[in-house]
């Protein structure tokens, strides 16, 4: 077989996942106002899609030769391609929500549609809003334009004087400093609620941005949005910091080369080809012809301003009574065994308190910790702080490359080294993506070690919408194993010997790669044999070939895999053996979870690595076992529940056509939603007598 037959292009894969939120905005089952949230949510996809994919391939066709060029050039063409399709989409279920938005008494209206009262709100909320937030940029002659920020919308603006001249602007929609959605108060019936975009408010009143300067018959505004290349360029200079290096890096950021111009269809002619000289537009680069809205990722932020049950009923994240009885301490009852955390079913103020009760204890000597994105206000930095203030030695690993948070690790990095916590930066070349924590306690006149190894980043915001598992051990050899990995990030000339960890760039590969020959050579002997993965992206073509190899000796493979999927599974001759899935519901799926049946004994691995090569071979990852048995079953149970999703649940197949798995006869079974139910249960019971006898229900 040659590679088309073998492999889908991840960048093609990834906009499959992207369509799959499409579908969520448009699902009956989906509340409205949540709807219109997927619809922000597949926007700003799309634009990191175009500043990281789209990027790559970019340069692939501008600066590779012979066949490589010829593949990118072709890949190009078919991402341009598939990009209009979704856009098509998209603009379908827009117009969709809308319909649904105003069966509910909510109207998004526009400038032409507002009433003789609404005008004159809008015309005071923008002389008193609005206006002062604007500066216009004429475009004349050969002048030069500003580099415009990739996060922004523009308005390019057609005048057409009185004079007979015709004069054009470029003009930033403040959305960085007024809210998007303005909610214009009724008057009369107060059933009807009508929001207007920025945009508009800025159309209705557009010769008032000019007024006193020209003397305009007409003025037409168009949208436009510019997405960069968002690849930093590291600066080499040896006297220069890590810090430095990467602050301007982020300044040249912005001014990379465009790769996707984003405009209103209604453009007229003159004015669109004016912008792309401008801005210096090549054939590698997206022309994509739009409606007359961008930046549609504020959507994400769209008010609810009807019922509550417009939105997704918040649920209550499970209690686990082991941890919340009076009176003990957090690191007696992780001595007792492991504890598996799983969010955001469970709330992540567990390991806030962690890390508070670490910071406070006296018997706590240090706190080794990795930090790759964290909340904007965070109770983990703050516990940290907390930590060296109380004479305990901190050390922080932050990862200054963490892609669209590198200038907030720098402002972290600058708090936390001023509060006296040592930080680190890493790895020249390699990014640190694993989820540590280890504490030094004595006790009973020895040292012990505590440690945390999770899917996620130590992020309260986010554990409230994806799921994660964290596992807390005082188990002695992942504890030495763990310290092992922060002495190898602190000494990259050290190499040590893992018996439990897998740990990457060294050992996650080539692990991963016996356990599956192991199921192959179980599956040969006739002895039990089988692996289940959860993941958010399978792309490494090594571990893609090698589950192939598994599948024609005949194991059977169980892939759920949120994102981009390079495989295609159910082949025959090549994959028939593997079936693979992609959940989209209310949380983001995120955890990476390695299951093989070994002989009937499984084997169960959390880690913080997907099976991408960047990942296994450019990144400091770790992949840990899970050992204690209620544990180890709480994640089979979850992997099993959610294969069997009959709502939520879509088929990977050959094509990625993202049809939904067929419920035949079985009752239609939501998994996010049962699985509240599985983790209070499970909670509830946890440290007790049968527990590890827990199955799904």
């Amino acid at each position: 077989m040659n590679d088309d037959d073998k492999y889908v292009a991840k960048e093609l894969s990834w906009l499959s996942f992207n369509e799959r939120v499409l579908q969520e905005a448009s699902s009956r089952d989906v509340p409205v106002i949540q709807q219109v949230r997927y619809l922000g949510i597949f926007s700003n996809n799309m634009d990191e899609f175009f500043r990281v994919r789209v990027a790559d391939v970019r340069r692939l066709a501008a600066f590779s030769t012979g066949e490589d060029k010829d593949a990118a050039r072709l890949l190009l063409k078919q991402i341009q391609s598939r990009v209009r399709e979704l856009q098509q989409k998209f603009d379908e279920v827009y117009r969709g929500c809308l319909i649904a938005l105003r069966r509910r008494n909510i109207y998004l209206i526009n400038e032409r549609q507002l009433r003789a009262d609404q005008s004159a709100f809008v015309e005071r909320y923008f002389r008193d809003n609005v206006l002062p937030e604007l500066s216009p940029l004429f475009l004349k002659g050969a002048t030069q334009l500003p580099e415009l920020n990739d996060a922004s919308i523009y308005f390019a603006i057609r005048m057409a004087l009185t004079n007979g001249k015709v004069q054009y602007a470029l003009l930033e929609i403040p959305t960085d400093r007024i809210d998007r959605f303005v909610y214009i108060p009724p008057k009369g019936s107060r059933r009807k609620k009508a929001i207007i975009v920025l945009d508009n408010i800025i159309r209705h009143c557009l010769k008032e941005v000019f007024r006193g300067v020209l003397d305009i018959e007409d003025a037409q505004a168009y949208t436009i949005k510019i997405t960069r290349d968002a690849e930093l360029e590291m600066d080499e200079k040896i006297t220069q910091s890590l810090i430095d290096k990467v602050d301007g890096s982020l300044a040249r950021r912005k001014k990379a080369d465009p790769v996707r111009f984003v405009y209103d269809s209604e453009m007229p002619e003159d004015l669109l080809e004016i912008l792309a000289k401008r801005f210096n537009l090549g054939k590698y680069d997206s022309f994509i012809a739009g409606g007359r809205y961008h930046n549609s990722k504020d959507f994400m932020k769209f008010p609810n301003l009807g019922p509550d049950y417009l939105e997704f009923d918040p649920m209550e994240p499970a209690r686990l009574p082991y941890l919340d009885k009076p009176g003990s301490s957090i690191f007696g009852k992780i001595r007792e065994r492991d504890i598996l955390l799983y969010y955001p079913y469970h709330s992540f103020r567990y390991i806030e308190d962690f890390l508070h009760t670490a910071a406070l204890d006296p018997s706590v000597t240090s706190i080794s910790m990795t930090l790759y994105r964290v909340a904007s206000n965070s109770h983990v930095v703050n516990a940290l702080i907390n930590a060296a203030r109380n004479q305990k030695q901190v050390t922080v690993v932050i990862e200054l490359q963490a892609r669209f948070d590198e200038s907030a690790n720098i402002r972290w990095s600058r708090v936390l080294g001023d509060a006296g916590v040592q930080v680190i930066f890493g790895i020249p070349g390699l990014k640190v993506h694993s989820k540590l924590i280890l504490i030094n306690r004595q006790e009973d006149g020895y040292e012990r070690q505590y440690a945390h190894i999770g899917t996620g980043n130590f992020n309260e915001s986010t554990a409230r919408l994806y799921t994660d598992f964290s596992l807390l051990t005082a188990d002695r050899e992942i504890g030495k194993e763990v310290a092992n990995v922060f002495d190898f990030i602190r000494h990259t000339y050290r190499r040590f010997r893992y018996r439990h960890l897998m740990v990457s760039p060294n050992t996650n590969r080539s692990g991963l790669m016996a356990l599956i020959d192991t199921e192959i050579a179980n599956a040969k002997a006739g002895r039990k044999s089988g692996i289940f993965i959860k993941c958010n992206n399978l792309v490494d073509k090594p571990i893609v070939d090698k589950l192939y190899q598994a599948s024609q000796a005949g194991v059977k493979i169980r892939l759920i895999v949120r994102g981009m999927f390079a495989m295609k599974a159910g082949v025959k001759g090549l994959s028939e053996n593997i079936r693979a899935i992609s959940i989209v519901d209310r949380y983001l799926e995120h955890p990476r979870v390695f299951v093989f049946e070994n002989a009937g004994d499984p084997k169960v691995f959390i880690s913080s690595a997907d099976l991408m090569t960047r990942n296994l071979d450019f990144r400091v990852e770790v992949t840990c076992p899970v050992y204690d048995p209620a544990a180890k079953q709480l994640i089979l149970d979850v992997l099993e529940l959610q294969w069997r999703d009959r709502a939520k649940a879509r088929l990977l197949d050959e094509e990625q056509t993202n049809k939904l798995v067929p419920r035949g006869n079985r009752r239609k079974l939501r998994s996010q939603e049962h699985l509240h139910d599985l983790i209070n249960t499970w909670s509830d019971t946890f440290g007790m007598e049968g527990v590890d006898d827990l199955q799904a229900d």
